[in-house]
């Protein structure tokens, strides 16, 4: 190979290691799977020799390598799991995470393939994002209703709209699970998701949040609003009121808080024989102080 050929195949496969945690590095989905799927796949001796240089020498080259021919493999797993309605490319992503962790752990002297070994961290791995992200509800918490959850959609007759006693029945046998959690999980998937509030660019819409809300009580920050109002108009106030000096008292007392409207800045000059302006100035020096006390 010339020094050309191999920078060329050196930088592909270094686009493509950074493809591996973002298989949409490459541009499209379609041309990551191109790309893996042009990597030749690791002869048993190789295989064995790059699985020793990584648990003896922690030779991350090696790692690479092994990854790096077995991502085909996490192309192919990941289908299976695209009736969730999960983008494919992060399905791609988590699986090669499982990969990734599976050959850290792989020991080549157990006399097991890398792809025997590999493909069940890579399930392992997509079924929990799957789990995850699927439903904003969680749907399957246990081993055995995981189990149900993955296993349903395969059992499920492609022609039922729904499941009759007969079908829960014989699904539950298979799976070793009580018939009432197939129903549960059947009812659980089959429903669509519903968004809560319209989308900003659709005023017609009419969402849930338009009729699910209680009209008889209070939204929180209403309450809480209501709260704080009603203290500052009672104890809070009285309080900040006791911090005034008698007439400063007084002049906020007659102007703000009469029933009336309250005396003019002329009655209150007149009752304390200074001028209209002064009355002004203490008033705003009374309210300075009472924003203080209030804080």
């Amino acid at each position: 190979m010339t020094q050309s050929a191999q920078a060329l195949t050196l930088t592909s496969q270094n686009n493509l290691a950074v493809a591996v945690s973002n298989p949409g590095a490459l541009g499209t989905i379609e041309a990551y799977i191109s790309a893996v799927n042009r990597i030749p796949m690791l002869t048993p001796e190789e295989e064995a020799s790059l699985g020793r240089r990584l648990r003896d020498e922690s030779d991350l080259d090696a790692a690479r390598q092994l990854v790096m021919s077995h991502l085909r493999l996490v192309v192919s797993i990941s289908r299976q799991y695209l009736g969730y309605g999960l983008p494919h490319a992060d399905l791609i992503q988590e699986g090669n995470i499982g990969l990734m962790k599976a050959v850290k752990r792989f020991d080549v002297d157990r006399g097991v393939r890398l792809v025997s070994f590999a493909v069940h961290w890579i399930k392992a791995e997509i079924h929990e994002y799957i789990i995850r992200n699927w439903r904003l509800v969680k749907v399957a918490t246990t081993k055995a209703q995981r189990k149900l959850f993955f296993n349903l959609r395969r059992l499920r007759p492609d022609d039922a709209q729904s499941l009759d006693t007969d079908q829960v029945d014989a699904i539950a046998r298979e799976l070793d699970v009580r018939p009432q959690d197939v129903a549960e999980m059947e009812i659980r998937m089959s429903g669509r998701e519903l968004a809560l509030e319209a989308p900003a660019d659709d005023e017609d819409s009419f969402a849930p949040i338009s009729y699910l809300s209680d009209e008889g009580r209070d939204e929180p920050s209403q309450v809480l609003e209501r709260r704080d109002h009603e203290q500052l108009q009672g104890p809070r106030l009285a309080e900040a009121l006791e911090t005034l000096d008698p007439r400063s008292r007084r002049i906020v007392q007659a102007r703000w808080l009469q029933d009336d409207g309250g005396m003019t800045l002329s009655e209150l000059a007149a009752e304390y024989g200074i001028s209209a302006e002064r009355v002004r100035q203490i008033e705003a020096a009374a309210f300075k102080k009472l924003r203080t006390a209030l804080q």
